[in-house]
């Protein structure tokens, strides 16, 4: 079967071939009267190219229906312009024959829907141009041994009008019954028909009075090309050379010897013109093609990013009412939980299972806080706050931090300073820092048995590096490759066995690219693991020190503070923390009883949830702003569970002037008050 060019209706099938028949129809006319007009001069015949075009783009039975009604059109015309019958029923059948072996010698090419480029398009007619010779030929050798006449009589007049028909008339019934090039442009029907009343006036006077002149044809065609694209291109050459023919009749004559040669000049000159205007009309067309691509595309990327932003952002919503959520009911039970450890009178049973619920609820933190920052740095909300430091004091901190976790499994913690002590400062993120080696300390301490666990450093002039090596269960070498991507374990039993989410090293190879450093390990299975990191040694000046005497937390005892917040457990637990650390703690459960106390009475900090009924935190921050005197200036304290980046920064935009997030700490938060009342006394000492 012969492949057609996929058309998107099958409704019109009809009238696509009521059109061929009709092109076909008056191409065989044109043709004759010429023939007719000039004792059989031959000039170009079209029709056979048009019926190739046909079968090459209708679909099933369209085509040989086409096929059949062309057979009877042919016959008909040819029997009303007076020609024999027997030459009739001799000629057309080969015709229809040699248009059927060209368009499926075409098809089994692959080069039936190749109008896309200039390339597609000279290989399509080079290639039916040659079949053409080929079938033509013997048309026209059966044709003279039938009628008693030489093998190769006729066939000079038969094949040249047969492949400039070709050239000609092929593309362009292609052209027009293929829809995909007219979207591209946006001329309309009265632009076409004017652009050609130009070209074939032109054509007309051109070859009626000076044939010299025919690349003044060229203007019109690409004005055509510019406005139409390669349809527009076709229109315009078909009608200029169905316009320059009798044109150049009437100049020359029709004399035979007198004739030939400017008919094939005009033929082959606008044979030119349509292969340079459909070129140029094709390469137009592609770039149109090209930039409605690029358009589509940005198009796509701009929903695709607005879709992942929205679902960011959906996700940075779940995970921060789901940290909210979980951190509140937190707050009461590490908090309860550490002020009944304090009491002496517990058995040591029950303060091994408060040490339990301590350690249990201290994970889900760090799960929790592990989920947010990994969520931070995948949005890139994740900002570092470098600064002077001593590497070996961060190290330090770090150690003893791990150190309670590493003496419960009688475990050996080591350091090791190597090239500097705690003096030299470089401009590095102390928190983020501190971080990092904590994760590679905590999983140092989790994935040895028995051994000991050594922390390193090695200070140089161009770098500083932290080892963090065990004599654990070593990781194999196919493991280290994806040890680093995000919910990556060593094998599915790790976290069964050991636990955690397998985000720890992905956040920390995240925050140190974004200090500008590297991460890697040394393992070998059963061998332990070196776990390393190197940062750029970037020296720095250390920056001025307030003098701390006035923050001495003896000084600070018996601050007056007012706790706000609506759930009681929790003002309960904050006036229990506060009081023992010696401070008046007045509570309130909602930000308007907080600025109604505040009007009335004096504190030195106000410690201040943010979502409460009535009033929330941040009106009620507001509000206490907006007072006049020194009670507009007390220190605001954040007391939440809301813990995302913007979330902070909504707090400190209403005024407040730190955070402090829960669970509370008991330490943190006396140091907090502590810092936040040191400029001003107290006002009741206890």
């Amino acid at each position: 079967m012969i492949a057609a060019i996929r058309i998107p209706s099958r409704d019109d099938q009809t009238l696509r071939i009521a059109g061929l028949l009709a092109a076909f129809g008056g191409s065989i006319v044109f043709s004759l009267f010429l023939a007719g007009a000039t004792h059989n001069l031959p000039s170009i015949w079209t029709a056979n190219a048009v019926i190739i075009a046909g079968l090459l783009t209708l679909k099933g039975k369209a085509r040989w229906i086409m096929l059949a009604l062309a057979g009877v059109v042919h016959v008909a015309i040819e029997l009303i312009a007076g020609v024999r019958l027997s030459f009739i029923v001799l000629v057309v059948p080969q015709d229809l024959i040699q248009n059927v072996l060209i368009a499926w010698s075409l098809e089994r090419l692959g080069l039936t829907n190749r109008m896309r480029s200039p390339w597609g398009l000279a290989r399509l007619t080079a290639a039916a141009a040659v079949l053409v010779v080929v079938f033509s030929t013997i048309t026209t050798v059966s044709l003279a041994l039938s009628r008693g006449r030489p093998m190769w009589s006729g066939w000079a007049d038969w094949i040249p009008p047969n492949v400039l028909g070709l050239f000609l008339a092929m593309p362009t019934t292609i052209m027009l019954m293929d829809r995909r090039h007219k979207p591209m442009f946006p001329a309309s029907p009265w632009q076409i028909a004017m652009l050609t009343a130009l070209v074939v006036i032109s054509a007309v006077a051109i070859f009626t009075w000076d044939p010299g002149l025919q690349a003044l044809l060229f203007a019109p065609a690409m004005l055509a090309v510019f406005r139409g694209g390669p349809r527009a291109a076709a229109i315009l050459v078909i009608a200029s050379l169905a316009a320059s023919i009798p044109a150049v009749l009437h100049s020359v004559g029709i004399d035979r010897n007198a004739a030939l040669t400017p008919l094939r000049h005009a033929v082959i000159f606008h044979v030119m013109l349509f292969a340079v205007c459909l070129t140029a009309a094709m390469i137009l067309e592609r770039q149109k093609r090209l930039q409605a691509l690029m358009t589509r595309g940005r198009d796509a990327a701009r929903d695709a990013q607005a879709s992942a932003q929205a679902a960011n952002k959906a996700k940075s919503e779940f995970l921060a009412t789901i940290s909210h959520e979980i951190r509140t009911p937190l707050n009461s039970i590490l908090g309860f939980a550490d002020l009944v450890a304090g009491d002496p009178g517990l058995s040591p049973d029950s303060r091994r299972r408060l040490d339990l619920i301590n350690r249990a609820g201290r994970s889900l933190v760090e799960i929790i806080n592990d989920l947010l920052d990994f969520s931070k740095l995948e949005a890139g909300r994740m900002e570092l706050d470098p600064g002077p430091l001593a590497p070996a004091v961060v190290l330090r901190d770090a150690v003893a931090i791990a150190g309670p976790a590493a003496e419960a499994k009688k475990l050996a913690l080591r350091i090791e300073i190597q090239g500097g002590d705690e003096r030299p400062l470089f401009l590095l993120d102390e928190t983020r820092l501190r971080q990092v080696l904590l994760n590679l300390l905590s999983n140092a301490i989790k994935f040895t048995r028995d051994g000991a666990v050594t922390a390193r450093l090695d200070v140089s002039d161009q770098r500083l590096r932290f080892e963090i090596s065990d004599t654990g269960i070593g990781i194999a070498p196919d493991v280290q490759a994806r040890l680093f991507q995000r919910f990556t374990q060593a094998d599915s039993s790790i976290s069964r066995g050991y636990g955690g989410t397998g985000l720890g090293l992905a956040i920390s190879k995240a925050l140190v690219s974004r200090m500008g450093g590297e991460i890697g390990v040394i393992s070998a299975p059963g061998r332990g693991s070196c776990f390393w990191v190197e940062l750029p040694a970037i020296p720095a000046q250390p920056t001025p020190t307030l003098d701390s005497a006035a923050s001495s937390p003896a000084d600070l005892r018996g601050a007056r503070v007012l706790l706000v917040d609506d759930h009681h457990v929790n003002r309960e637990l904050g006036y229990a923390l506060l009081t023992l650390g010696g401070h008046e703690t007045i509570t309130a459960e909602d930000g308007a009883t907080a600025v109604s106390l505040l009007r009335d009475q004096d504190f030195d900090l106000v410690l201040m949830d943010v979502h409460m009924p009535v009033m929330d935190g941040l009106a009620a921050t507001h509000a206490i702003r907006a007072m006049e005197g020194a009670k507009a200036r007390v220190p605001i304290l954040a007391l939440s569970a809301d813990v995302m980046p913007e979330q902070i920064a909504r707090c400190l935009a209403a005024g407040m002037d730190g955070h402090l997030a829960k669970p509370i700490v008991r330490e943190d938060l006396l140091a907090a008050v502590a810092r936040f009342t040191a400029a001003s006394p107290a006002t009741v000492t206890l």
